[in-house]
């Protein structure tokens, strides 16, 4: 009897020990929030260089596109962190909830998301800067510095500026171009100044070299100083990380020869990334479409297409989920990894090299490049495309192959 007694008050020590050690535990987290609320404020985030924001995923928040973010909320989070000289971190959370999480926790400095202002004030926070009859952004509230920087910065001219460049990223006129003829001579069998340079690449990526003049016309339009919205560069539009990644810099972005063969290495990645797809050709066109819209995306539509029970490695399955990733109801499925995606891009862009290469070999049949330079200046005479704007991606209907002479 006496030792299940002792056994009992023994119990009963750990308990109370247990209790007292999680009440104090708790005590000195408050103490440390509190200490963390008191300390982040703009000055902070200033000498830390770096504003990190939280959003969701979606059209109209945040999504990547061509390897940069874009979404309304994420341009103006950008657009912010720009007029105070910072640079700007998104984080992507799963809800409102997960977001006043995060923000309570000093784990990011603004929602940038709108979230009512009854849910704001709930949970003691502050709403400031981006603000309208559906809600607005929130911080917390003893950032009195950042509230007030936001609020000054915010105007509804902003918010207009925003929604017009989201609509010009959406409409695909987001590259700065001089635009080209896709045949600088038929006759002659040229189709660019670049084919021999066209060639190398081929070599290293195990493409037919017209392919690659096929999808260089559609990025630049064989403009080597072509720069698109997102900052891609060059004769095939590399992003500066992705060619940073090959081994070229930023600065060497709009030497050709450096941006071609970068490119190449880029794609042979992509084909040893996509060697489950084991029909050559259908392969092209998944290593296109992630070229053009991320790698992560189109990933995401195989695994959309893989549980729907279609093929996965069949282009004309998986390219139906790519169209459909800007629905909610599969942009929000657990399979989906990356979130949005304007897919629509993506699918043309597909459709359009292919059908310029197809065309190019109607002309040049298994031809081997007849001119151009392997890496040089351009000397052959410039030829607007009179069926494209300066700005336009070309599509598939353009009657590419009656240009030139």
């Amino acid at each position: 009897m006496k030792r299940i007694t002792k056994t009992v008050l023994l119990l009963y020590m750990c308990f109370f020990l247990t209790f007292f050690v999680a009440c104090r535990k708790e005590q000195r987290s408050s103490v440390l929030n509190n200490t963390v609320d008191s300390e982040i404020d703009l000055t902070e985030i200033e000498d830390a260089g770096e504003l990190i924001c939280v959003t969701l995923n979606g059209p109209d928040t945040y999504y990547e596109f061509r390897g940069r973010g874009a979404g309304l909320q994420y341009m103006l989070a950008e657009s912010f962190a720009n007029s105070i000289g910072l640079r700007m971190r998104m984080e992507v959370a799963r809800d409102t909830n997960e977001m006043i999480t995060m923000l309570k926790a000093s784990k990011v400095d603004v929602i940038a998301c709108k979230i009512p202002v009854s849910v704001i004030r709930r949970n003691r926070l502050c709403a400031c800067g981006v603000n309208d009859s559906v809600g607005s952004w929130a911080v917390k509230t003893v950032s009195t510095e950042l509230q007030d920087a936001l609020n000054e910065w915010y105007s509804d001219g902003i918010d207009k500026k925003m929604q017009a460049e989201v609509r010009a990223i959406s409409s695909n006129k987001y590259i700065r171009r001089r635009s080209y003829s896709p045949f600088s001579s038929k006759t002659k069998g040229v189709v660019s100044n670049y084919d021999m340079l066209f060639l190398r690449a081929g070599r290293i990526c195990g493409w037919d070299w017209k392919l690659i003049a096929s999808q260089c016309y559609q990025e630049s339009g064989f403009d080597a100083e072509a720069v698109s919205w997102a900052g891609a560069r060059g004769l095939m539009q590399l992003m500066p990380s992705t060619a940073n990644a090959m081994g070229v810099g930023v600065g060497e972005l709009f030497d050709p020869e450096k941006n071609v063969i970068a490119a190449a290495k880029f794609i042979r990645q992509l084909e040893r990334k996509l060697r489950e797809v084991a029909d050559p050709l259908e392969r092209k066109k998944f290593v296109l479409a992630s070229y053009n819209g991320g790698f992560g995306h189109i990933s995401d539509a195989m695994n959309l297409a893989r549980k729907h029970g279609r093929n996965p490695h069949s282009w004309s399955d998986v390219s139906y989920f790519v169209l459909h990733l800007s629905e909610p109801r599969f942009y929000k499925d657990p399979a989906v990894k990356c979130g949005y995606m304007i897919g629509r891009e993506t699918y043309d862009y597909v459709n359009a090299v292919m059908y310029r290469w197809n065309g190019y070999h109607a002309v040049l049949h298994n031809a081997m490049p007849k001119g151009g330079m392997a890496g040089g200046s351009e000397n052959n005479e410039r030829k607007r495309n009179r069926f494209s704007t300066a700005h336009q991606i070309v599509g598939r209907d353009d009657s590419l192959f009656s240009i030139v002479k």
